[in-house]
């Protein structure tokens, strides 16, 4: 996904007001062990990439950003909503870099929900965990995390430790902490 971004100087509330009213983001870039520089993002360009993502994988998203001719890799750390409106007021973006690990929030995918026999049964299907905090370096970055759920009669649960995860990629989440359980209604 590319964002194409432009510096802004001053961090004053009347500028901040005109970025938005534009249409238009106000950021922040985060690269470890430097301050933040702060740039504008194009509203409607994020917009329509938002729009473009399945729920709850923007923190996995990677980002091509282009700062003045200057291209590099980045996810979105943070992200701020107006209370009442769907509305972004602020990023936070994190530079990524080749040799360093990076904390992220992967989504949980839950797979078999039609055939689960506990849903068969009446029961539903009660998330308890809908992201798993992992830490690996940028290239081994999952999408998401698959969940079979068809064999679960109600009242059954999966834990972490049922996700298949890769040796390069390791969960900060207790193995013991359980994902999904089949309510009963």
């Amino acid at each position: 996904m590319k964002l194409k971004l432009s510096k802004r100087s001053g961090e004053k509330k009347s500028e901040l007001t005109q970025i938005r009213f534009r249409k238009d983001i106000p950021a922040v870039i985060y690269q470890n062990g430097k301050p933040g520089e702060s740039v504008t993002v194009n509203g409607s360009e994020f917009h329509a990439i938002l729009r473009g993502l399945k729920k709850g994988y923007l923190p996995t998203t990677i980002f091509e950003l282009d700062l003045d001719g200057k291209k590099s890799k980045a996810v979105v750390k943070d992200i701020q909503y107006h209370p009442t409106m769907y509305q972004v007021l602020h990023l936070d973006f994190l530079l990524l870099s080749d040799d360093v690990p990076v904390d992220l929030k992967v989504p949980i995918s839950f797979e078999g929900q039609a055939d689960c026999v506990g849903i068969k049964l009446g029961g539903f299907l009660s998330p308890v965990i809908r992201h798993v905090r992992v830490r690996c370096l940028p290239k081994d970055t999952p999408v998401d995390f698959k969940m079979d759920i068809r064999s679960l009669a109600i009242g059954q649960t999966k834990r972490i430790r049922d996700i298949e995860i890769s040796e390069a990629v390791r969960s900060l989440i207790k193995p013991e902490e359980v994902v999904v359980v089949i309510a009963k209604r």
